[in-house]
């Protein structure tokens, strides 16, 4: 059985100012899960969220957090971002030169380990650490900055990693998430190629017709696309 789609709002667009209303809007629109960009300047040319903000922000909803740590140093910051209320915790293979022990250290934490691979990386990168994570992300714009294009090429390589992970037998495990240009008219091609975790940040918050539509709307395409597949 397919597992199932997911639309997960990036946390990067909201007004700070008002991180915790913000955080409660998107929930009541339905969104299933939270994505954290903690950003650290070195890895990506940007700074973002610390644990403190997202420890914060946890007791406005009971829905899932993740941490996408765009960082040179996931291993040092794992467990801040666990104690804040990070369930799971995405690394990048890039940053990782002993991915498979920076993964098992943060299943010792007690979260749910990830991997993510920007633009460039092949799905090679993470063949033999399938078995360790639920999750593979596959970037769709270079990391850094929201309200990038969609990497429309990116598809192709989300096929690729949906062959791996059947080849694997763990096709109702590990999931396939998309980050990066994800809105109306991008969600459909993506979640054909084989993803079912769907990243938006800019276009849940520019829909004319509010979040619960915006969020609705994109669950539809994704599953539409999906079957049609």
């Amino acid at each position: 059985m397919a597992l199932p789609i997911q639309i997960v709002p990036s946390v990067l667009p909201c007004d700070f100012a008002r991180l915790g209303a913000e955080i409660e809007a998107l929930d009541a629109a339905g969104v299933d899960a939270f994505q954290w960009d903690v950003m650290d300047g070195q890895f990506v040319p940007n700074l973002t969220f610390g644990p403190d903000v997202i420890a914060a922000a946890r007791r406005h909803t009971a829905k899932p957090f993740e941490a996408h740590l765009m960082v040179l140093t996931p291993d040092v910051m794992a467990a801040r971002y666990v104690e804040a209320g990070c369930s799971r915790l995405i690394v990048h293979a890039e940053a990782c030169p002993h991915l498979h022990r920076t993964l098992g250290n943060i299943a010792s934490l007690g979260a749910t380990p990830a991997v993510a691979l920007n633009p460039h990386t092949p799905v090679s990168a993470v063949d033999h650490v399938l078995d360790l994570v639920d999750l593979v992300l596959v970037m769709t714009v270079n990391p850094g900055f929201g309200g990038q294009s969609y990497i429309a090429s990116m598809e192709h390589k989300v096929s690729e990693l949906r062959d791996l992970i059947g080849r694997r037998g763990l096709s109702t495990q590990v999931n396939i998430e998309v980050d990066g240009g994800i809105g109306p008219t991008t969600i459909a091609g993506a979640a054909a190629a084989g993803a079912n975790v769907l990243i938006a940040g800019t276009a849940l918050f520019r829909d004319p017709e509010g979040l619960e539509h915006a969020v609705s709307d994109l669950r539809a395409r994704a599953e539409t696309a999906r079957l049609a597949d």
